[in-house]
């Protein structure tokens, strides 16, 4: 499991246990721990907003839906909806994600950003609801 899988995990359970009231926080404190304060793995925007978009609209159990990211339309946030919408219909892609990401981008080309590996790890830890 690569750090951002952690990070996801780790700043949903700081939520539920009520360390924090804000996934925002959540997720800062989880990739504070680790990736070291300021660090460029703690400041990377395309897994953390793949996270806030799913909990702003309430893909991610016990978070309720709000406003979290102050980008209001992000493209990560997207991908990790779309990425929950084909894993319905497909849940084998959870263990290619190549072909998840290649459907997801619809082919683009370009390479994910950890925005998929955020998504694997709620689904697979049960954080994901519909």
């Amino acid at each position: 499991m690569g750090k951002y899988d952690q990070a996801a995990i780790k700043a949903v359970e700081l939520f539920h246990q009520g360390v924090t009231n804000s996934p925002v926080r959540a997720w800062d404190m989880a990739t504070l721990e680790l990736f070291g304060e300021g660090s460029w793995g703690q400041k990377k925007g395309c897994p953390k907003n793949a996270f806030l978009g799913l909990c702003e609209e309430g893909y991610v159990q016990g978070i309720p839906k709000g406003i979290y990211n102050t980008r209001r339309n992000s493209k990560n946030k997207n991908y990790a909806i779309k990425a929950i919408e084909i894993i319905k219909k497909q849940p084998e892609l959870l263990e290619d994600i190549k072909k998840l990401w290649y459907r997801v981008s619809n082919g683009s080309g370009m390479s994910h950003n950890h925005q998929i590996e955020v998504v694997k790890a709620l689904y697979k830890k049960n954080y994901i609801q519909s």
